[in-house]
């Protein structure tokens, strides 16, 4: 079952950071930033170290081919707080959307409104 998640504002904008600090264009990496993301979620219920996805840039939307465990994982999940697991999968993509971006500033990024840090 191929699962289908909407980029939010918050990942595309780790994504963009993430393309300016390493000279890349927008969709390159924008898939980056979805292959890691993807990558820890999938590893982290699976223990896979690959992941089936494709990105539409233009349409801002992740396309995900999930192993069995992670399917499972989700439709529990989905079931327990009544969402789909598209969406169940697209909280959790967000949560890693600024993994793996250096903090300049030390500091963290908790004055934005939608950021869940408590600092």
């Amino acid at each position: 079952m191929t699962l289908e998640i909407d980029v939010s504002d918050r990942f595309l904008e780790a994504a963009t950071e993430w393309g300016d600090n390493r000279l890349m264009d927008d969709e390159q990496a924008l898939e980056t930033k979805a292959e890691q993301a993807l990558l820890e979620i999938e590893h982290l219920v699976s223990g896979a170290n690959e992941v089936d996805f494709e990105v539409d840039a233009d349409e801002g939307v992740i396309y995900h081919e999930p192993t069995d465990e992670l399917d499972a994982f989700l439709e529990r999940q989905a079931d327990e707080v009544g969402l789909d697991p598209d969406a169940v999968l697209a909280l959790h993509v967000d949560l890693f959307a600024r993994a793996f971006l250096d903090d300049a500033d030390g500091g963290s990024a908790s004055d934005r409104p939608d950021d869940p840090r408590p600092f």
